[in-house]
C-alpha cells in the first residue's frame, strides 16, 4: 500500500444527552500507533472493500448520500458502513436493526453475529477534512453525527472494544477541547457545539481541505468560503 496517497475514511461522533449537559464518545490513541499517537478521537478509520457492498437495514438519507457524492469518488453508502464498523470494532458500540445477515465478510462477523443488520439512517454527515501532508498516513475523513439514542447497545458498556483505543469515555463537550487532540478534532468540536439548537442535518457541510497551497475550507452542498472557524 502506497502510504503517502490519501485514502478515504470515516468517523463517528455519537452525542448523548444533548439538551441536559452534551457529551460525546472518544478514545486515546496508542503512544506507538502510527497515526496520531496518544491524541483523544472519534472512532473511526479507514474505508474497506467490503464496506462498499454491506446490506443496509435502512439506507443514508438521501440529502445525506448527496453531500457525501460531491466531489468524491467513493461510495456514499460505503463511507456510512465504515463509520458504523469502526464505531463497532473500536468501542463496542452499535447501530443497526434486527436482521439476519449469514454471509457477512470478516470484518462483519461479530457485528452480524448480534443478529443485527447496520442502519444508516440515523446519520448526519457533519464535517470532511483531509488531514495535512508530511505526516506518516493521509485521510480523507468524513465526521458523521449520531445520537446515542440510536444505539442498540448499552452506551456505558465498552467490554467488546477492541485495543485500539484506550480510555473509552463519554466526555463533556464544554471539556473535551482541554484534552490532547488532533487540530481538526478541535474544529469539529467547535462546529458541533455552534449546531447543538440544530436537530436535522447541516444545510451545508464544512470541507477542510489542508492544502500546500491552499488551506481552503469550502461548504458542500451549496459551496461557500467558511467564516471565523
Amino acid at each position: 500500500m502506497n502510504k503517502s496517497a490519501i485514502r478515504d475514511a470515516a468517523t463517528m461522533i455519537v452525542l448523548r444527552d444533548r439538551a441536559g449537559g452534551p457529551r460525546v464518545l472518544m478514545g486515546r490513541r496508542g503512544a506507538r500507533a502510527a497515526f496520531m499517537p496518544s491524541k483523544f478521537v472519534f472512532p473511526g478509520g479507514a474505508v474497506d472493500t467490503e464496506d462498499q457492498f454491506v446490506p443496509f437495514s435502512r439506507p443514508l438519507a438521501g440529502p445525506c448520500a448527496d453531500k457525501l457524492a460531491e466531489d468524491s469518488r467513493c461510495n456514499p453508502a460505503g463511507l456510512a458502513a465504515a463509520a458504523i464498523r469502526e464505531l463497532w470494532e473500536e468501542t463496542g458500540q452499535q447501530i443497526g436493526q434486527p436482521g439476519a445477515w449469514p454471509d457477512a465478510p470478516p470484518g462483519w462477523s461479530g457485528f452480524a453475529a448480534t443478529g443485527h443488520l447496520p442502519d444508516a439512517a440515523p446519520l448526519h454527515f457533519v464535517f470532511r477534512a483531509v488531514t495535512p501532508p508530511g505526516g506518516p498516513r493521509r485521510f480523507d475523513a468524513r465526521f458523521f453525527l449520531v445520537e446515542a439514542e440510536a444505539l442498540t447497545t448499552d452506551p456505558d458498556d465498552f467490554s467488546r472494544a477492541a485495543d485500539e483505543l484506550s480510555d473509552l469515555r463519554w466526555v463533556p463537550l464544554t471539556e473535551a477541547r482541554a484534552l490532547d487532540l488532533p487540530f481538526i478534532t478541535e474544529v469539529v468540536l467547535a462546529e458541533i457545539a455552534t449546531g447543538l439548537h440544530c436537530h436535522g442535518p447541516p444545510d451545508r457541510v464544512p470541507f477542510f481541505r489542508n492544502d500546500d497551497e491552499r488551506h481552503l475550507v469550502t461548504r458542500l452542498g451549496g459551496r461557500s468560503p467558511l467564516d471565523n472557524i
